[in-house]
């Protein structure tokens, strides 16, 4: 943790993202959350003594809550990297109970994500090999930046639900772990946002149909995992438009689509929709209001925004290796919170090379924060 991070600051401009937060049993102290990052350093799925330090260091840099980088549901079709974590199996659960562990004696919050890559294929030296017929809607197949095509046959609505299965047992593992509650990975193409997605499901029965019906397999998860765990265990569901198959996708092209989706997931119990953008500043439909501030509005539920806080290049190119300069875009962040429209701010690759951005943050240092650069990808500090 810093000592001393500069000569000047202003401490009170970023003071309102330091009010607690309280909802269906999570307190935060602040407005910070580290947002999920694919880290892969967790060999056969099981993270070590270096992925809590990693997590704890956020806590100690003062994150609010942590979610971690997207987990395996226990289902053979679920991952599509070797090295990601798994939340299931005796070692897995034992690594991430010792994370808990860490995060909490740092005086911090977190929050595992559960994922199912679904119908997506991976190419290259990082890619899990063979898996089993992998489960999706309607057995359209697309990689990164490629549309989907017919590839493979519908998976059956057994199927689907040993899925949907798979999920809450990582769930009930979460909970009886001392999670602080559980983020289901919906966004971005994965799984359930393949049953979202018009492009990817053309199913004509219960999992099928307009924008409303299209979410029925995952309102049926999160309505088993409140049954099965607690009414003060929460819920967040991450949601997205754009796709890795299509960055220019709108799952939503109107405010009453986007409440077609959003009220039976919010009905179902989802209690804090995470809406992931590639920058957070870019309103929806027209408006200067962005996917979280309408989601708000339309749902009444807590929202978190995410996108480019901070940095000037947005995810994509990240992934694609590009660095990126800080950005002074505090202020326009500061004065869409304070305007109501959105209740968190995820940070995600600021906080991988500046684990005391909270910290600059809150003393008013926003000169002193890192700047991203990919080679922070390649060890875990």
């Amino acid at each position: 943790m810093v000592e001393q991070i500069g000569e000047t600051g202003d401490a009170a401009k970023a003071q309102p993202l330091f009010q607690p937060f309280e909802m269906r049993g999570l307190s935060l102290t602040n407005r910070i959350v580290m947002a999920p990052m694919t880290r892969s350093f967790s060999p056969a799925g099981v993270p070590g003594l270096d992925v809590a330090a990693y997590y704890r260091r956020r806590a100690e840099g003062g994150v609010g809550l942590i979610i971690t980088e997207g987990t395996w549901v226990p289902h053979p079709s679920a991952s599509n990297l070797p090295d990601a974590p798994c939340f299931y199996g005796e070692d897995a659960l034992a690594g991430w109970s010792h994370v808990a562990d860490e995060v909490h004696a740092a005086g911090g919050k977190i929050i595992p994500q559960l994922w199912h890559v679904g119908q997506i294929e991976r190419r290259g030296a990082d890619a899990a090999p063979n898996r089993d017929q992998r489960v999706g809607p309607s057995g359209m197949v697309g990689s990164m930046g490629s549309p989907p095509t017919a590839q493979e046959r519908p998976s059956t609505v057994a199927e689907i639900e040993a899925v949907g299965q798979a999920y809450v047992t990582a769930a009930i593992s979460a909970y009886r772990l001392g999670f602080d509650g559980v983020e289901l990975h919906a966004a971005h193409g994965y799984l359930f946002d393949q049953f979202f997605w018009h492009v990817t499901n053309l199913r004509d029965d219960i999992y099928g149909g307009d924008l409303a019906a299209r979410t029925q397999f995952a309102a049926d998860v999160v309505r088993s995992i409140r049954a099965n765990t607690s009414p003060t265990f929460p819920i967040v569901l991450r949601i997205s438009q754009w796709k890795q198959q299509d960055y220019g996708a709108k799952l939503a092209e109107t405010p009453q689509a986007l409440e077609a989706l959003l009220a039976p997931l919010a009905d179902a119990g989802v209690d804090i929709f995470h809406c992931s953008q590639r920058r957070f500043w870019e309103g929806e439909f027209g408006t200067d209001l962005n996917l979280a501030g309408w989601a708000k509005k339309l749902t009444g539920k807590p929202t978190i925004t995410v996108g480019s806080v901070t940095l000037k290049q947005d995810l994509i190119a990240s992934l694609h290796g590009a660095a990126s300069e800080t950005a002074k875009n505090l202020d326009q962040l500061l004065a869409l919170f304070e305007r109501g429209d959105f209740d968190l701010v995820a940070v995600g690759r600021a906080l991988i090379v500046d684990p005391d951005w909270p910290i600059k943050v809150k003393a008013g240092f926003e000169n002193d924060l890192l700047p991203y650069t990919p080679e922070a990808l390649r060890k875990l500090v």
